[in-house]
């Protein structure tokens, strides 16, 4: 099974073509708690923060369980009030619509009650970021949120804030909605950078460690993996398991891998669509590095068990550690096209495709192209700036075999006629060089941030005073 490429960005996470994510600008705090780079220690589970981890107490559930009154209370509908500030339906009702929106509809009732509580518990989590920040006087004015909104319009939009408006309307959602999302995220950031960052600290010598393993380890494989991550209590694993099944089997039919890591993984890398960035086997839990192994660019597969939970796991691409990835190389392309007659059959359209492949051949190179082309009514297009990875996959391979001068076979359609691409050059790729001491002491300070991070929301959910209506 495979997932579209395009619902991996290579940024940040998009939401039916918009870019909701501030951390696109500033992507820090954004690897899962149990990422280890490098294999380091593990950090301590004091925070030197102001929120402080209670002891942690034994919860005895017995076997056999008996219900006492209603099993379904009515206290899942889709409003809360959170420590006084209140979450209506028509919130929940408008993050949602972004969802269903991003899925192009195709998704089921059953599927839109999981959803409709999964957002909720979103909303609270970021009304508690909201009200942390601003108990410790961490300020978000309306600029700095309109700002950030403008520069969403205009990756979507060109500039337009009034086309994104409207089309957030159109949706059943709303620039409000997405605005207070902004905030959240903000908000949560700034906090972090002035609450949880100064009391970091990486060491010369662990970074150059790390860089000492990174080139010990070139030549092998690195992988970048987009995960869904949905924890789970003993009590709970088989309920658990259950969604997540149901999540790849919509994401099977079609669903929005980022859409879904957004609203459903209960990792930090939710916040751009469960994009875990460039890792290596080692770095991840012994549970996902055999199945990591075995996956091909494009493939979906899960649920996986792993401690705490469970994974649904999506490799985006496959590279080698410090080594020059030939994808990456630019190409010069010459694109020449013919039309068919409106109405050929496929039979008279293969002739046709087959005498304008053997009148290239005479071409000699490039600069003959043009002149032949001229002579059988066909068009050229001309692009000297291709990145071999943007090409689609099944022809990556052919065109990097090619020199230049040569050809692909032809393609194309009944509808849109048949093309063939010439290679005119190609600019191979520098070798990679790795990160440098500093953008990786940035990376190993970012990923202890984002631990102590979940401790310090994990304390802020175990104070909060919640009514659901």
């Amino acid at each position: 099974m495979r997932v579209s490429a395009d619902d991996v960005p290579p940024h940040g996470p998009v939401e039916n073509g918009i870019d909701t994510t501030v951390q696109a600008v500033n992507r820090k705090f954004l690897k899962r708690a149990f990422l280890c780079v490098g294999g380091l220690a593990a950090l301590s589970t004091a925070l030197t923060v102001q929120a402080q981890s209670a002891p942690q107490g034994e919860i005895s559930i017995p076997d056999d369980v008996k219900i006492f009154g209603n099993d379904n209370p009515n206290m899942r509908r889709a409003t809360a009030v959170v420590n006084g500030d209140v979450i209506t339906g028509t919130d929940v009702d408008q993050r949602l619509a972004l969802l269903v929106a991003a899925n192009q509809g195709k998704i089921d009732e059953e599927e839109i009650k999981r959803l409709r509580l999964q957002i909720l518990r979103n909303l609270i989590d970021e009304t508690l970021q909201i009200q942390e920040a601003k108990a410790a006087d961490v300020a978000v004015d309306d600029a700095e949120v309109n700002q950030s909104y403008a520069r969403v319009a205009q990756q979507n939009f060109g500039q337009n804030t009034s086309a994104m408006d409207a089309y957030l309307k159109r949706v059943g959602s709303s620039p409000d909605s997405l605005k207070r999302q902004i905030r959240g995220e903000l908000s949560w950031q700034r906090l972090l950078q002035r609450n949880v960052q100064p009391f970091i600290n990486v060491s010369d010598d662990e970074v150059n460690d790390v860089l000492a393993r990174l080139k010990a380890a070139k030549g092998t494989d690195e992988y970048r993996l987009g995960e869904i991550y949905l924890a789970a209590s003993p009590e709970a694993r088989e309920q658990v398991y259950q969604n997540a099944t149901q999540i790849v089997q919509q994401l099977k039919q079609g669903g929005s891998f980022v859409a879904y890591a957004r609203q459903y993984s209960q990792a930090s890398t939710a916040s751009v669509g469960g994009d875990l960035g460039w890792v290596r086997l080692a770095q991840l839990p012994t549970e996902l590095q055999a199945v990591a192994r075995e996956m091909e660019s494009g493939q979906l597969v899960g649920p996986i068990e792993v401690p705490g939970g469970f994974d649904i796991l999506y490799l985006i691409d496959k590279r080698q550690v410090l080594t020059a990835d030939p994808r990456d190389a630019v190409l010069a392309l010459k694109q020449i096209s013919l039309p068919f007659p409106k109405g050929v059959s496929e039979a008279e359209a293969g002739k046709r495709a087959e005498a304008f492949q053997n009148a290239m051949k005479a071409a000699k190179g490039c600069g003959d192209v043009d002149g032949i082309a001229k002579s059988v009514g066909a068009s050229v297009v001309t692009n000297d700036q291709v990145k071999a990875r943007d090409l689609p996959a099944q022809i990556q391979n052919s065109i990097l075999q090619l020199s230049p001068g040569e050809t692909l076979p032809p393609f194309g359609s009944l509808e849109d006629g048949v093309r063939i691409l010439m290679l005119c050059g190609r600019d191979d790729p520098q070798t990679e060089s790795g990160p440098s001491f500093e953008q990786l002491q940035a990376q190993l300070e970012d990923d202890r941030v984002n631990k102590r991070a979940q401790t310090y929301l994990r304390d802020l959910r175990r104070d909060a005073v919640i009514e659901y209506n």
